[in-house]
């Protein structure tokens, strides 16, 4: 694997071997971890960072194309991107209050456990459950990449290989039929 190209690699990578991706990891894993350190300052977010880059790379199947730039360039927006999906993660997360399952009844007003709250969640829950069965599968799984497994847009576009655009737009067209049949289920 040595004498192959980074773009050769990648290719074999997209195919799922696992010696190209450790001949990648061996080649970049310096760089990126130096680069990752550079720009958040912790050694064991930097290691993270390496980690979820070889992953990123093994299940997106990214595709390089060398016309567009060298490798360790492209490597290195991957990893800016996923440094900046980290970073924005953890200030979210430190702004979460974490409190046990006990303290919550300590709230005044905490009315989580009352028959109607009860009865207002599930009827919420069925829903948007109801609302799913009008999307196709291809928008569900955009849904479920976007806001649960949090995936950018553009990332979802390169996973997709589809243009930018047509994710937008299929989001949009997504978020209109949620939004229509929610609001008319609210008032039905």
């Amino acid at each position: 694997m040595q004498n192959k190209t980074d773009e050769q690699l990648m290719h074999l990578v997209g195919n799922h071997s696992r010696s190209a991706l450790e001949e990648l990891y061996d080649r970049y894993v310096r760089l990126i971890y130096s680069f990752a350190l550079k720009s958040i300052n912790d050694e064991q977010a930097a290691r993270e960072i390496v980690q979820m880059v070889f992953t990123r790379l093994w299940t997106t199947g990214a595709v390089y194309d060398s016309s567009k730039g060298k490798f360790p360039s492209w490597l290195l927006t991957i990893t800016r991107n996923i440094i900046l999906d980290y970073t924005r993660k953890k200030k979210r997360e430190s702004q979460i209050i974490c409190m046990e399952e006990h303290e919550w009844h300590n709230i005044p007003g905490d009315d989580r456990h009352s028959t109607e709250a009860i009865v207002f969640r599930k009827l919420i829950k069925h829903q948007v459950q109801e609302v799913y069965q009008r999307l196709s599968e291809n928008q569900i799984q955009l849904i479920q990449q976007l806001y649960w497994e949090g995936y950018s847009l553009s990332e979802i576009a390169r996973m997709r290989d589809e243009p930018l655009g047509t994710i937008k737009s299929r989001l949009h067209q997504t978020l209109k039929i949620l939004r229509k049949h929610l609001l008319a289920e609210g008032e039905g």
